[in-house]
C-alpha cells in the first residue's frame, strides 16, 4: 500500500489526511512527491493530481472546481475528503465521526480553504490554531529534504492527536447517553447530579438543567452552572454576586452551607466537600 501526497511545504490538512489513513493501514508507504509517475502508481493520492474520485483513492481539492462543500457552505481540503470516507469506519460510528468532522476536519479544511471561522475581538490577537503549531515546526525550514524529514516527524504526533480524539469522542457518545437517562430520570431538570465526571455540556445545554453536581478527583464536589451555549462563557444562571471569589469561611458563612469551600469569581463554579453541600449550593443559586 502506498499513499502519496505532494512534496515542499505542508499543510495541517494533508498532514491529518495521511494520520487518518495511516489509522486504516498503518503498514503502508508514505510518499511525498510532484512526480506524475509516481502519482499515477500510487494505491492512494491525497491533496495532490487534481482529482477527486473516492472510487479510485484520490483525494484532491486543488481543480478549478473544488471537491465539494459542505451543507454549511465550507468547501473540503484534503482531510475532510478522507474523512468523509474512512471517518465512520476509524471512528467506530456515525455519533463519533461526526464529532470529530465537527471538531477537527471541518476547521482545518477552512483553514487550508482560506476561511476564517473568528474575528479578533482584541486588537491582533488571534487564537492559537492546530495549523499554528504544525506550522512551528518548518520555521527556518527552505529545502525539500527538510521539509520532508519535518513532515515524517510530525506525523506521528498528527496521527497520536488523532487517535485520542477519537477515544474521546467514543467517551463523549457513551456520556450522553448515560446523561440522557440521567436526565430524564431526574425529578428536578434544574440540577442534574452525576455520578461521575461526564461530558455534559453538549447532552444539557438544550434542555431544562440550570446547574451540575458532579464528584471531582480530589474527592471534592463540584458544581456548575450550564452554559448558554457550547462556545458562550455566559451562563444560564449565574452563582449569587455576593459568593464571587468568596473560600472558606467566609463562603460558608454567606452562603449558609457549612461545607462549602470555593466559588469562581466568574460565578460559574462552586465547590463544596460533600455531595449535599453541592447540590444546596446550586439550590440556593437556582432560587435567588
Amino acid at each position: 500500500m502506498r499513499i502519496v501526497t505532494h512534496n515542499g511545504h505542508f499543510h495541517t490538512d494533508e498532514l491529518m489526511a495521511v494520520s487518518a489513513l495511516l489509522l486504516k493501514y498503518p503498514e503502508a508507504e508514505v510518499v511525498r512527491t510532484r512526480d506524475e509517475e509516481i502519482i499515477k502508481s500510487a494505491d492512494i493520492v491525497v491533496d495532490v493530481g487534481q482529482v477527486y474520485d473516492p472510487k479510485i483513492f484520490h483525494f484532491d481539492h486543488h481543480q478549478s472546481e473544488g471537491a465539494g462543500k459542505r451543507d454549511n457552505g465550507i468547501p473540503y481540503a484534503s482531510f475532510g475528503l478522507v474523512w468523509k470516507q474512512y471517518g465512520e469506519e476509524l471512528a467506530g460510528g456515525e455519533e463519533e465521526a461526526k464529532i470529530i468532522e465537527e471538531m477537527l476536519a471541518t476547521p482545518v479544511d477552512a483553514g487550508d480553504n482560506g476561511i476564517n471561522f473568528y474575528k479578533p475581538l482584541f486588537g491582533e490577537v488571534h487564537e492559537y490554531s492546530l495549523g499554528d503549531y504544525f506550522e512551528s515546526f518548518t520555521a527556518g525550514v527552505e529545502s525539500l529534504e527538510d521539509y520532508d524529514r519535518v513532515f515524517f516527524e510530525v506525523l506521528p504526533l498528527a496521527r497520536e492527536l488523532l487517535e485520542r480524539e477519537i477515544n474521546i469522542a467514543h467517551r463523549t457518545v457513551s456520556d450522553r447517553r448515560e446523561i440522557k437517562e440521567i436526565y430524564e430520570k431526574s425529578e428536578n431538570k434544574n440540577i442534574i447530579t452525576l455520578p461521575k465526571y461526564l461530558h455534559w455540556k453538549k447532552a444539557l445545554i438544550p434542555t431544562e438543567a440550570l446547574f451540575v453536581v458532579y464528584p471531582r478527583p480530589e474527592g471534592k464536589w463540584g458544581t456548575q452552572a450550564v452554559p448558554k451555549g457550547l462556545n458562550s462563557f455566559e451562563n444560564k444562571r449565574d452563582f449569587p454576586a455576593a459568593w464571587a471569589g468568596l473560600s472558606g469561611s467566609g463562603l460558608a458563612s454567606i452562603s449558609g452551607v457549612a461545607d462549602a469551600i470555593f466559588c469562581h469569581k466568574e460565578k460559574f463554579l462552586c465547590v463544596a466537600l460533600s455531595r449535599e453541600g453541592a447540590e444546596k449550593l446550586a439550590e440556593i443559586a437556582l432560587n435567588s
